[in-house]
């Protein structure tokens, strides 16, 4: 049985010029990552521990829905009623949802209910510090330490613009605090609207959902994640000079990563990809793809394509008969994968149509040997 094996460019229909280089940008760290490939796209500084600010309670959302239900009410604690800054104005004593205390914390980036759900959760601030630090083990944040669950400045309580993109990915694998870190207000129990401190949210496109933050140490910083036409973009700043060039700066390099992918057909019906010979003079039956695959694929990067089809085969052949395949790469990444079939029914000759055929061929070495 004989195959034919190709291995070629793949031919996209839109081939757009290379993206260019990352904007510039103010944050004294930064990262790019992609979700289609795995590519860091552009980084800066993205693996140097420095303070993280409030996107610390990605870990504490995201420790505390491991511990505790949604609906479940827990009392605030002297210790968070007295945390300070960005609040929900919670009383010691009060009785409070985790939904509240969630919405809390990451909508408009409460410390007071961060510092609830760390105390129910872990029993205490300090054993709810050693979940969140287990957590980042277990998550491979090798830059990551926490000391608090709110990310108030605080020697020590540091992490990486990598593992923030890390973090982020985990966190929004749970439904609710992917709903919650991508709403611009919410509102509470009690009928009270709180409202985000992320500028972005409606404003960026594909933006889905991230987490903000500032200190005087972190500066202004921020990790997100937007998602356009099967590209997932993550992109964390740290240590922005103000709020406004944080805004600028994640913009930027979310707009960036995003054009940096085109939707391709990487498979099309419309194509022949081999013929398979038949024999007998009949002409060779076309080799298609039985649907079309669209992929998001790298700008300016061409992917290549390995075709495996028979060369010859036997009649009969049935349309849509699998005769062989097409794998789209990009590198050693599979894009794509399709089987390849027959365009069309074909029928075995019958005994005079085999008959003719070598009457043909006798009469064709026959004028040759003449000549």
């Amino acid at each position: 049985m004989r195959w034919v094996v190709a291995v070629a460019v793949a031919a996209l229909l839109v081939a757009p010029p290379a993206v260019g280089a990352a904007p510039p940008v103010q944050a004294r760290a930064y990262v790019v990552v992609s979700s289609v490939d795995g590519h860091t796209l552009a980084a800066r500084n993205e693996t140097t521990p420095r303070a993280m600010a409030s996107i610390t309670k990605l870990m504490t959302a995201l420790v505390a829905m491991e511990r505790l239900s949604l609906d479940e009410t827990v009392v605030v604690p002297p210790v968070a009623a007295r945390i300070g800054e960005s609040s929900l104005r919670l009383r010691a004593g009060q009785r409070v949802s985790v939904r509240d205390l969630l919405i809390g914390t990451l909508v408009p980036s409460a410390n007071d209910a961060a510092t609830t759900l760390a105390v129910a959760a872990g029993g205490s601030v300090r054993g709810f510090v050693d979940l969140m630090n287990r957590k980042a083990r277990e998550l491979g944040l090798v830059g990551t330490h926490y000391r608090n669950p709110h990310g108030l400045d605080e020697p020590g309580h540091v992490s990486t613009a990598r593992d923030a993109t890390v973090l982020l990915h985990a966190a929004l694998r749970v439904p609710l605090i992917r709903r919650y870190a991508g709403m611009s207000r919410a509102r509470l129990a009690d009928g009270r609207v709180v409202e985000s401190t992320d500028n972005l949210i409606g404003r960026s496109r594909g933006f889905v959902a991230g987490k903000t933050g500032h200190t005087a140490l972190a500066g202004w910083s921020q990790v997100a994640f937007a998602r356009v036409q099967g590209v997932g973009i993550t992109v964390a700043v740290l240590g922005s000079p103000t709020e406004g060039q944080r805004d600028r700066d994640l913009q930027a390099l979310l707009g960036f990563g995003l054009a940096s992918y085109r939707l391709s057909r990487v498979v099309d019906t419309s194509r022949t990809y081999a013929v398979a010979q038949v024999g007998w003079g009949e002409p060779p039956i076309r080799l298609v793809a039985p649907r079309t695959i669209v992929r998001p694929a790298p700008t300016g990067r061409a992917l290549t394509e390995r075709v495996v089809a028979r060369a010859i085969v036997r009649l009969p052949v049935q349309a849509g008969q699998q005769l062989g395949t097409v794998v789209v790469r990009d590198g050693s990444r599979v894009v794509a994968r399709s089987p390849l079939v027959a365009s069309e029914t074909r029928n075995e000759l019958g005994a005079i149509g085999k008959a003719r055929w070598v009457a043909r061929r006798t009469v064709h070495h026959l004028v040759g040997l003449v000549s």
